[in-house]
């Protein structure tokens, strides 16, 4: 290879993270013609001030801070709708639909970067004319928009006077003019202003128009890079071994795959649980890549005899069901990690994904040296995923495997999704399950900083059982940054929202997302929607989300309880006393349903009928826990208040999850109308 070539390739490896796979792949192709689009967008430019002389003084340092600036940035440029179009050096390049989402964003930006050591960004914002050529952007308004930021005091916003003409009028959003000055490759003057944005402002959502005003019009905007373009499901990989109690191990490789790939944030990953949906049906690839929204679909199989192993895997287009890659490794069990990441880094390969430092080290961390410490792990996973009964048979798998490696991070968050799931559910005591959860949540991070799982763990534990709804919100907030793709992160963040802040109609997006485009085919996720939508008073649309989760799981008791919900919100009774029968059913009389089924008769004045539940579940509590709210809420039905109070100050000492709930909980309203109940509200401390 001629060493002009070899010099190319060592500079992009170091300086680009490109392999010299995609260099020469992408220079031994004919030239084409690149579709050229030209349109109006917001660019802002930041870069972190004195950082080539941080560099030169304490690397580790350096990177620490580069990887914090972009902690702060990708969130949200996200959430202001913005799109990043790439990194230089230091700086990031940034588009969006409208000046005021590109100011909110700075704004935001900045106002983090002040908590943060050694990170000053100075930031410039312009409002132009770009061309869009494949991924990146070019024109006189991304130079003007990068002399602007260089104008730019430290920990300071400029922005030119096409921006200062769209925010001026803007509530809490105040600019001062500085000068007009003939920047370097421009044609002709700018005038500069420096704009800041109030505090309050910077948790306001921003608006989520795709339309862009411009003096007295609206001109629609397209998008210059469709988010889908590299998305990918991984199926559940074949178990070919003799044993089917194998099937835990090929379960296992299916899971460590798919996570690592959720950690490359320019990749869509279609979680577990809708990729699960397809394990041994035979569905049509080009079928399946439709129902779960993605154009790549990897497959294969394992066959684990001894200490022998082999592995198969297919990335396949979704769209004609054609391979693009295909490899077969011959290994020894201690070779699976290996494994486990050149399948996920020939991914990125194949789909021309550039990853970043922090991304590639999250694909090759091994969870652990010892083998049976692992294989204890999957086993626990396994059990887990079947919930029910499952999850007690998990947490003795997870803690085998913390026996034999007492670091092994990933089994100490699965004994803290346990405790969760097992306390939300009332099947054991509150106060026996969330303090263990904390603990085992927190050993995680204490091994792990950035385990988007453990975080959702503390957010649940800080919403449901500590009441400490800012803490919360925090730690919602930080799991969304590690992984933007973890379904379970919105599935609370959306009962946060709708509990706490009461902001029904956010909920019901984040909830969205996660039904439509993460778990598209997980009855739970519809489930939750259902919940989200009744709380909203949408019942006709929480009906519609109930009857998905049930098409996809005919013998979904949440899916039942959810339409019975929201049949009782449109006073149909005797719909949701049918519906909440086949709850009961389905769940082998777990209490829950039981108590929501008096509910509704208690809306017909059907003493009798709450009076059987409530002799049920008193025998009951003599040989297995049963929630104090439930019980609470059944002597409230029956007219005994006095016992419903003495209940729910137990339920209150005993700091019960489902009190969290009770702002929305249409089962408990009596807490909110009863005066004699105000204290209970007032200790659970929700904001104004």
């Amino acid at each position: 290879m001629p060493v002009f070539f070899i010099s190319i390739i060592n500079f992009l490896r170091q300086n680009l993270y490109i392999s010299p796979i995609n260099f020469l792949t992408y220079y031994s192709k004919p030239l084409k013609l690149l579709k050229q689009n030209r349109q109006l967008a917001a660019i802002m430019f930041s870069d972190i001030v004195g950082y080539t002389a941080l560099m030169g003084k304490d690397e580790d340092i350096a990177f620490e801070v580069l990887k914090k600036n972009r902690e702060i940035h990708h969130p949200n440029i996200k959430k202001f709708n913005g799109r990043q179009i790439k990194e230089i050096g230091d700086g990031i390049l940034t588009i969006f639909s409208n000046a005021t989402d590109a100011v909110l964003c700075a704004g935001t930006i900045l106002n983090l970067s002040k908590n943060i050591p050694e990170l000053d960004l100075r930031i410039g914002i312009h409002l132009g004319d770009v061309i869009i050529e494949n991924d990146d952007i070019f024109g006189d308004g991304v130079n003007i928009a990068s002399r602007l930021q260089s104008q730019a005091k430290s920990g300071s916003i400029c922005i030119s006077e096409t921006v200062y003409n769209n925010v001026s009028n803007k509530k809490g959003i105040s600019t001062v003019f500085l000068k007009e000055e003939l920047l370097k490759n421009v044609k002709n003057p700018i005038k500069i202003y420096e704009v800041n944005v109030e505090t309050d402002l910077l948790d306001i959502p921003s608006d989520q128009s795709e339309k862009n005003y411009i003096g007295d019009k609206f001109s629609e905007i397209k998008s210059p890079v469709n988010a889908d373009s590299k998305s990918i499901a991984v199926l559940p990989f074949v178990n070919m071994s003799n044993d089917p109690e194998q099937e835990y191990f090929s379960d296992g490789i299916t899971e460590e795959i798919l996570n690592s790939l959720t950690h490359v944030k320019s990749l869509k990953v279609t979680g577990r649980t809708s990729s699960f949906y397809f394990k041994g049906k035979n569905i049509d690839i080009r079928e399946i890549g439709k129902q779960l929204n993605v154009n790549t679909i990897l497959e294969g199989s394992v066959r684990k005899q001894g200490e022998k192993l082999r592995v198969t895997a297919q990335l396949i287009n979704a769209e004609d069901g054609y391979h693009l890659w295909s490899e077969k490794y011959d290994r020894k069990m201690d070779d699976l990690f290996a494994i486990q990441d050149e399948i996920a880094f020939a991914i990125t390969e194949e789909l021309k994904i550039t990853l970043l430092d922090e991304e590639k080290a999250n694909i090759i961390k091994i969870p652990t040296e010892n083998k049976e410490a692992y294989d204890l792990y999957l086993k626990g996973r396994f059990y887990f995923n079947k919930r029910g009964t499952g999850i007690i048979k998990s947490l003795e798998y997870f803690q085998l495997a913390l026996e034999k490696d007492p670091e092994l991070t990933v089994a100490f968050t699965g004994i803290a999704d346990a405790y969760c799931i097992l306390a939300l559910y009332c099947i054991i005591p509150t106060q026996d399950a969330m303090p263990k959860a904390r603990e085992f949540a927190n050993k995680a991070i204490n091994l792990n900083s950035s385990l988007t799982e453990a975080y959702t763990a503390l957010a649940f534990i800080n919403c449901f059982y500590d009441w400490d709804w800012e803490s919360a919100k925090k730690l919602f907030q930080k799991a969304f940054i590690y992984n933007p793709n973890y379904a379970s992160a919105y599935y609370w963040y959306g009962y946060y929202l709708t509990m706490v802040e009461r902001k029904y109609d956010e909920a019901i997006t984040i909830t969205i997302k996660a039904a439509e485009e993460l778990e598209p085919l997980v009855p739970i996720s519809h489930h939750i929607l259902s919940i989200m939508y009744m709380n909203a008073g949408k019942f006709e649309e929480g009906i519609n989300a109930s009857k998905r989760a049930l098409e996809l799981e005919p013998d979904s008791y949440p899916g039942y309880r959810g339409l019975a919900l929201n049949l009782a919100g449109l006073k149909k009774y005797d719909e949701a006393i049918q519906a909440f029968q086949s709850a009961v059913t389905l769940s082998h009389r777990q209490p829950l349903p039981l108590v929501e089924l008096a509910w509704v008769y208690s809306l017909i004045n059907n003493q009798i009928a709450i009076q059987a539940i409530m002799d049920e579940l008193s025998l009951r509590s003599k040989t297995e826990y049963i929630s104090f709210t439930f019980l609470s809420c059944l002597c409230y039905y029956l007219n005994e208040n006095d016992q419903s109070l003495e209940f729910m100050n137990k339920a209150l000492k005993e700091r019960e999850c489902i009190l969290a709930c009770i702002n929305t909980y249409p089962l408990s309203t009596f807490i909110k109308n009863d005066t004699r109940f105000r204290h209970i509200i007032e200790k659970l401390n929700f904001p104004e």
